[in-house]
């Protein structure tokens, strides 16, 4: 039975430009699949793991062969706990607004904490390989600017969001990837409501398309 993740990553809830699109995406997935689950991991509602002390002495210990002691298990538990809700997925949905040119912080954290050696990846002499294969993403960007190549400007060199996130994603063996992205934002009424309205049509496009493949 199909699942979605949606991994939310902006605190601005109701005003956020990536979940309003994010929203109009579940809705039409809802209605795609009415008896499937969604599962929404929100990322300023939960309390991710700090990746230091026991945690750290883990992954060291795991990549030197060396046995866990009780704490170090405990730690790498829970890293594999918060990582199984990826494999659970058929369709990962993030949303993912810019901040700083970059992701929110809250996004990195929890990529720094689940990217971890047979968990999201495995490898070897031959290099990596990453362990979330046969899965589809939907990544909803949102910037208050015009980032894109067509702009005319340089802004396009400033973005570390998409390129970060696509990168990730190839890492951990997620090709099939679709992206969504609302820009300017940050320019007025009239434009942001242009913008979030294409986005949105766009996502429910997306659905429409992934429901006739059979996706």
């Amino acid at each position: 039975m199909p699942t979605l993740l949606h991994i939310e990553s902006s605190p601005r809830k109701t005003r956020s430009a990536s979940l309003d699109v994010a929203r109009a995406y579940l809705e039409a997935w809802r209605d795609a699949h009415p008896d499937h689950p969604i599962d929404v991991l929100d990322l300023w509602a939960i309390e991710l793991p700090e990746f230091d002390g026991d945690a750290l002495d883990a992954k060291y210990a795991d990549l030197s062969g060396t046995p866990l002691s009780v704490a170090q298990q405990q730690a790498w538990a829970g890293i594999r706990h918060l990582a199984q809700r990826l494999h659970d997925a058929d369709t990962l949905l993030l949303s993912v607004p810019l901040w700083n040119f970059s992701i929110p912080y809250k996004l990195k954290h929890f990529i720094d904490v689940v990217s971890q050696r047979n968990i999201l990846f495995s490898f070897d002499e031959r290099g990596s390989r990453g362990l979330l294969e046969d899965k589809k993403a939907v990544v909803i960007y949102a910037r208050g600017l015009d980032y894109s190549m067509q702009s005319g400007t340089p802004a396009h060199s400033f973005d570390f969001q998409r390129p970060y996130m696509e990168a990730w994603l190839r890492f951990v063996g997620v090709t099939d990837v679709e992206s969504i992205v609302v820009e300017k934002t940050l320019f007025g009424p009239e434009v942001d409501h242009a913008a979030r309205q294409a986005a949105r049509e766009r996502a429910v496009a997306l659905v429409g398309a992934a429901s006739v493949s059979g996706r």
